[in-house]
């Protein structure tokens, strides 16, 4: 897969398929096999006829480990995202994020918005207002040797996801400490471009899709009905709402 600086940072992405471009941006503690290509959306959409890249964002999946959680700033995450286009050639995008990729989604689409044709924010909803707790929780789980060490259920279920994708648990704990920053209902009322917003019903992570989607001019909600965090990424009804979507909104 390719890879380019990001003002320093090594960051590899995945960039295939012809057609409009859709920017995915994996959750925190996965990656962009995982998050994207082994839940077959990078399939769907090649095959909807989009041209997909799929970031591995810093400190995940082959991209730069760094153990600083200065370096996981919001703006700093999202700027990757940007310059990942930059990168590819690519003048705008649609940006679709997931958990943390929602948040950075959020931020980059802010911070660039002629370079975005269309936003997806999903796995965090009114969450990324309200905020989320338990990061210092999460961090020292990630530190933990074993999971049985972890009295948390939330964080224990990092620790052994983390474990199960070969992630480096070090910079992702750095990458917690940082990465929730708070997205002001300005911000999200800033937002002129086509969004859809999309949470599981039982997603306690993320909150609820029609509280954020009402703070967002125009945007649309979608609330999977059954789905928690985990379940709802590639869940038929979210693959086909959200290619209805871009499909909708394409350049």
């Amino acid at each position: 897969m390719p890879s380019f600086s990001s003002d320093g940072v090594t960051i590899d992405y995945l960039d295939e398929g012809e057609g409009p471009a859709v920017l995915l941006i994996h959750g925190f503690a996965s990656n962009r096999m995982v998050n994207w290509v082994n839940t077959s959306w990078t399939t769907l959409l090649k095959r909807a006829g989009y041209r997909v890249l799929a970031i591995d964002n810093r400190g995940h999946g082959k991209s730069e480990k760094l153990y600083d959680p200065a370096q996981y700033r919001a703006e700093l995450m999202a700027a990757d995202a940007i310059r990942v286009l930059d990168h590819a050639g690519v003048e705008k995008a649609a940006i679709f994020g997931y958990s943390m990729g929602a948040r950075i989604a959020a931020f980059a689409t802010v911070a660039a918005p002629e370079r975005v044709w269309a936003l997806v924010i999903a796995g965090l909803a009114s969450n990324l207002i309200a905020g989320i707790g338990g990061s210092e929780e999460i961090a020292e789980a990630l530190e933990a040797a074993s999971p049985s060490d972890v009295a948390d259920d939330e964080a224990r279920a990092f620790r052994i996801f983390a474990g199960q994708t070969g992630a480096d648990r070090k910079a992702l704990a750095a990458c917690i400490r940082a990465s929730r920053q708070a997205f002001s209902e300005a911000s999200a009322a800033s937002i002129d471009v086509p969004t859809l917003v999309v949470a599981g019903e039982l997603d306690e992570i993320a909150g609820s899709a029609d509280g954020l989607a009402a703070l967002i001019p125009g945007a649309k909600a979608l609330t999977l009905p059954g789905r928690d965090h985990m379940s709802a990424v590639g869940d038929k009804l979210h693959k086909s709402e959200v290619v209805a979507f871009l499909d909708a909104t394409r350049m």
